[in-house]
């Protein structure tokens, strides 16, 4: 969950993390009531989810209440790259020596905290150098120490006092991610003024979406989500719109990700990502192809593995909204496990593309909608795609021969061999 600048600043200042004086307004009236609170120079920025607001027009400047006014009016409800402003936030403008950077988030890799820290902030960090960034890793057990200070500050042109100020804010923001649960904590820039004090000049704070109940101060931004991505979290779906026009359905993330690469691998664009879960309700299969409808996708692909959830529930489920709706696009189905002969019977009977493998049904998919986008006709339901069998890769198949010739040979049991008869006339 993405929070505006400004939610960003009050978790800082939560956590004693200073900041330069500021004011939301959402409205012209509400800036005529915090007219007192304002410290010029201001810098008036338009709050939006979204980067190049300032190339946008989306952050002005003011010197006096006349202009603060006049700025206002110009930022609130301008559009930023589809997004309208219906936020403004009124900081006090400050005076820079240094721009410096200073991030936490979380490496999955080590399950530690990973604190960045560069003198040359103000920039996207990803332009910086990478000797210009130090790294250090921080425990959560054991928080941050000084020697982690002392790992960031070598090679440091920071005057001693402005270092203790920085080593104290990035103590407080170790305190603050595991506090607020977060996923990132940034500030860019980290500003220090020519008086030498050290306030944080931005502010970017991403929290866990499923620790967001712990956090119910903070409401989650309304462009964070589509409007149907709304109207599916209210029930319990998860539905992501993507850039393409490709919808699937899918159960479980692993097969949801899975499929979505192969409709890629086959030079489609994914548009609409659903996973269904476990359910085995026909009554939420209903549910989310008309979810799917709404989002008008050129084709849908359902791709289903009946474990906890039986094939023959969902082929129901899509059959139902099938005879009560009238469903636009054309859908192609790939189910296998649990009852997946039922349910591919019932499928073929709704008049519905059928398919084996998720190869088959993915370049079927991107061969349909080829045809919906260039008007042509659709091809019969016994239409079959040819996919080639994947070829092992040459490394891998090497080490395979290699495998079989070392593996050991099994030993026959030797015949045994005829007993001599015994001669005649021996003793």
């Amino acid at each position: 969950m993405k929070l505006y600048e400004y939610q960003g600043r009050q978790v800082f200042e939560r956590f004693g993390i200073p900041t330069p004086s500021g004011v939301v307004v959402s409205s012209m009236d509400e800036l005529e009531r915090v007219k007192g609170q304002l410290k010029y120079p201001l810098v008036i920025k338009a709050q939006v989810l979204v980067g190049g607001r300032g190339k946008a027009g989306g952050i002005q400047f003011a010197d006096t209440w006349e202009q603060a006014v006049a700025k206002t009016r110009q930022v609130l409800g301008m559009d930023i790259k589809g997004l309208k402003v219906e936020k403004v936030f009124l900081v006090e403008k400050l005076d820079f020596a240094k721009e410096l950077y200073a991030s936490v988030s979380l490496d999955r890799a080590t399950r530690t905290l990973l604190i960045l820290y560069s003198e040359e902030g103000g920039v996207e960090i990803e332009s910086v150098p990478d000797e210009k960034i130090k790294r250090v890793h921080v425990h959560p057990v054991t928080g941050f120490q000084p020697f982690h200070a002392r790992a960031l500050f070598q090679g440091s042109r920071l005057a001693p006092e402005a270092r203790k100020q920085v080593e104290s804010i990035l103590a407080k923001l170790v305190t603050a991610f595991r506090g607020m649960d977060a996923e990132l904590l940034e500030i860019n820039p980290l500003a220090v003024t020519p008086q030498g004090k050290v306030l944080a000049a931005d502010a970017k704070v991403i929290l866990d979406d499923d620790a967001a109940w712990r956090h119910a101060d903070f409401e989650e931004p309304k462009e964070e989500k589509t409007p149907l991505e709304w109207e599916a979290e209210q029930k319990g779906i998860a539905f992501i719109q993507l850039n393409g026009k490709i919808g699937i359905i899918a159960n479980g993330a692993g097969l949801t990700m899975a499929t979505l690469d192969a409709i890629k691998h086959y030079g489609g664009e994914p548009g609409i990502f659903l996973d269904l879960g476990g359910t085995d309700n026909a009554e939420k299969v209903r549910e989310c192809v008309l979810l799917m409808k709404k989002a008008e996708p050129t084709v849908m692909m359902l791709n289903l593995f009946g474990g906890i959830t039986k094939s023959d529930t969902v082929a129901k489920g899509l059959k139902m909204v099938l005879d009560q709706e009238k469903i636009p696009f054309p859908i192609v189905t790939r189910i296998k496990g649990v009852n997946e002969e039922e349910a591919r019977a019932i499928l073929k009977e709704a008049g519905l593309y059928t398919t084996n493998t998720l190869q088959e049904a993915a370049k079927l998919t991107v061969e349909i909608e080829r045809r919906v986008l260039a008007n042509q006709p659709l091809p019969p339901l016994t239409y079959k795609v040819e996919v080639p069998e994947a070829a092992m890769p040459a490394k891998r198949a090497k080490k395979a021969k290699a495998a079989k010739r070392a593996a050991p040979r099994k030993k026959t049991a030797k015949k045994a061999k005829p007993a001599k008869k015994a001669k005649k006339g021996g003793r």
